[in-house]
């Protein structure tokens, strides 16, 4: 055998030899990954959640007070989960949630969305997002591998006085999840329960709720047993809103009527 084909071969079993060492680092980072998400539902210490406020681009800014009345209610999200942790019997465990808020920053794109659920498609997404969370993370002050959780919220000024809309989405099971809001003073409990709802999905609770948008039964109901049952006393955090009959709901006013079911308490390890 030549000298040339000696050293290509020898330049060859170094190139796998390197790949399967990075192939080898990415699959422990990524096992490690896992195994960290799922300990998070042991409940043995409080989660610490990051709530980032950016300003939704070509929207006008949110007054002070909105931001400010998010800020002065998040210690109350906190405590009703709490309370909500405890009626499942965690009671030995710590408060779960600790929530921080940031922001709101400006100048930052809209979050990338997905161009469709292909591969490729999936694939350019998670690196656009992974540079839109490279520009918003440092500007916001966030320390990702601080937090167990961020939840980003695009924030905007209602559009019409009588309406405003909240909408979400996030990783299942994952660490990330992204809030859509028209924000006052007055959606500042609203803005938080579907905070809670995405934060629920990073921990692995599903949707409680059909295709039209009402809350399953009984999935979608925090007093299932309810004698009658309706109207509802609580909005199933997992479900959008509160059921007053089995055609009739409304979304809750406040956080005193979040509620967790059965179905999302276990489902986050908070009864077997």
């Amino acid at each position: 055998m030549g000298s040339a084909a000696k050293k290509s071969r020898r330049f060859f079993h170094v190139r796998v030899a390197l790949l399967s060492f990075v192939l080898f680092v990415v699959v422990l980072i990524a096992a490690r990954d896992v195994r960290s998400r799922r300990a998070r539902t042991d409940w043995d210490r409080s989660l610490d959640v990051a709530i980032v406020l950016v300003e939704a681009p070509g929207a006008a800014p949110v007054s002070d007070a909105a931001v400010q009345a998010l800020r002065e209610r998040a210690p109350a999200l906190e405590a009703r989960l709490a309370e909500e942790m405890a009626r499942h019997g965690r009671t030995a465990a710590p408060r779960p949630f600790r929530f921080r808020v940031f922001g709101p920053i400006a100048g930052i794109p809209a979050c990338p969305a997905p161009a469709g659920d292909g591969v490729v498609d999936l694939a350019r997404q998670a690196l656009a997002m992974r540079a839109w969370l490279g520009e918003v993370d440092p500007r916001a002050g966030v320390e990702p591998d601080h937090f167990d959780a961020r939840v980003y919220v695009a924030v905007r000024s209602p559009e019409r006085e009588t309406s405003a809309n909240v909408e979400g989405r996030s990783e299942q099971g994952g660490r990330i999840g992204f809030v859509d809001v028209e924000l006052d003073e007055t959606m500042a409990d609203l803005t938080l329960f579907v905070i809670a709802h995405e934060l629920m999905h990073t921990l692995g609770a599903e949707d409680s709720y059909d295709a039209s948008g009402r809350a399953r039964v009984p999935a979608g109901l925090v007093e299932p047993d309810l004698q009658p049952l309706y109207p509802q006393r609580f909005a199933e955090v997992m479900a959008r809103n509160r059921p007053l009959s089995p055609t009739s709901e409304v979304p809750p006013e406040t956080l005193d009527e979040l509620g967790v079911g059965d179905v999302t308490a276990r489902a986050i390890g908070w009864r077997p």
